[in-house]
């Protein structure tokens, strides 16, 4: 990210950029220069060289409360966007580490017994945050760590797959070779077996983090790293999504509690290879209309996984989920999608799980990839809290999700990840 950062971002504005973290750390790139101007009272251009009265203001800069930038028409704003671009980054890289500070001192305080504290006798994480839903973030433990004698991805020190970075770009789906799929079917089987740990429990009293600590000690009996564990610096070993959360949940000290439901995504790194699942499971006893939600989001994956052959384009998949969901009043995610999977995390193909998509590419014999459809309640919108990895459901409702890593055969498709014989159920 570029470096400069506006003046405005001091320390003695902390708590407000916490406050404002939700909006401050959306995507600015999602802009382009094309968008319309807002008017306002007369200033000066801010284009380079322009100095013209301007009465138009950044529409980016006033939805996401930066300082106001003006501009005299429309030729000058698409010709200053790179470099006004980067104010935008800087303004999102300096809420995401206010938000991060802030977080850090909060378990801080939390781990000593002090700080400040809410209606139910929990400490306020994120001050001034406006969550959509009833859940909120509680203390975390210290990030977990890795002996060295077990095989590291390359982003386990600084939290940048540099090999990923270096794939972005490409369409090309790479088709794995025997030696390969050999070693997906070994990890995939590593996961799903980490995965049944962790789901055996989920019961009311149980604390996320008490089930990432046994995710991550799992992996190291499997001689396994723990996938999630610092990449782009996502602080644990497993992700735990409840209730409105939709994914990427950082497993907390919050105790499970009766009608809940809870995702637990499980992805483990073993010799060279990386075997991805997850499944949304019942805490107690659940309302029927969480329960109809959880079951149709597991028809909708199946119902995809169904269509996978030779021959199948990827973008279809999406028009399947998506016919089935919107039949029982549900709605499915955007923002997120399925992924090509092997020595990599994630990479090609995109696998969306939404109808009309424009996903490139084919399946073919020894293709490997995940589907994962998130299926909300309510709205398919989502939100994004100040520690810059939960995503939530923009109206609070719940979210349900399945996930699957498959890899395409030459007579369909075979499920990496299958449930074995003793595997818990949730629906």
């Amino acid at each position: 990210l570029p470096p400069q950062v506006r003046g405005w971002f001091c320390v003695s504005y902390l708590l407000l950029c916490v406050a404002a973290g939700k909006v401050l750390v959306q995507d600015f790139q999602s802009h382009d220069a094309a968008t319309t101007l807002l008017p306002t009272m007369a200033q000066t251009c801010a284009t380079t060289g322009c100095g013209k009265p301007a009465s138009m203001q950044c529409p980016t800069c006033v939805k996401n409360g930066l300082p106001p930038t003006y501009f005299c028409g429309q030729e000058c704003f698409k010709s200053f966007w790179p470099e006004h671009k980067a104010a935008h980054k800087a303004a999102k890289a300096a809420a995401a580490k206010a938000a991060s500070d802030a977080a850090a001192l909060f378990d801080k305080l939390a781990s000593a017994g002090k700080g400040g504290g809410g209606p139910d006798g929990t400490f306020v994480k994120f001050p001034g945050f406006h969550f959509t839903g009833s859940l909120r973030p509680w203390p975390m433990t210290p990030q977990r760590t890795m002996p060295d004698s077990i095989p590291w991805p390359d982003y386990a020190v600084d939290g940048t797959p540099t090999s990923e970075v270096k794939a972005r770009g490409s369409t090309t789906v790479k088709v794995l070779s025997p030696k390969e799929i050999a070693g997906m079917r070994k990890v995939c089987r590593l996961a799903r077996e980490v995965l049944d740990i962790g789901a055996r429990m989920m019961k009311p009293g149980t604390t996320c983090e008490e089930i990432d600590r046994a995710v991550h000690e799992a992996c190291l009996e499997r001689n396994s790293y723990p996938s999630p564990l610092n990449y782009y610096h996502f602080p644990k070993s497993c992700c735990t999504s409840v209730n409105e959360v939709i994914c990427h949940g950082i497993p907390d000290t919050r105790p499970l509690q009766d009608g809940d439901i809870c995702n637990l995504d499980i992805t483990l790194y073993h010799e060279g290879f990386h075997g991805d699942l997850n499944e949304t499971y019942f805490v107690g006893e659940v309302s029927q209309e969480t329960k109809d939600l959880v079951r149709v989001s597991k028809e909708c994956l199946e119902k995809a996984i169904d269509m996978c052959k030779p021959g199948t384009r990827y973008r279809d998949l999406g028009n399947t989920i998506q016919k089935h969901a919107t039949a029982h009043g549900l709605s499915v995610v955007r923002s997120y999608c399925g992924h090509g999977i092997h020595s990599l995390f994630h990479t090609t193909p995109n696998v969306p799980h939404y109808a009309k998509n424009k996903a490139v590419g084919i399946m073919q014999p020894g293709h490997c990839f995940t589907i994962e459809p998130m299926i909300n309640a309510g709205n398919w919108e989502d939100d994004t809290w100040p520690d810059s990895w939960t995503s939530v459901t923009r109206d609070g409702k719940r979210s349900a999700q399945f996930e699957e890593t498959l890899l395409v055969t030459e007579t369909g498709v075979e499920r990496l990840t299958a449930r074995l014989p003793d595997s818990p159920f949730s629906v």
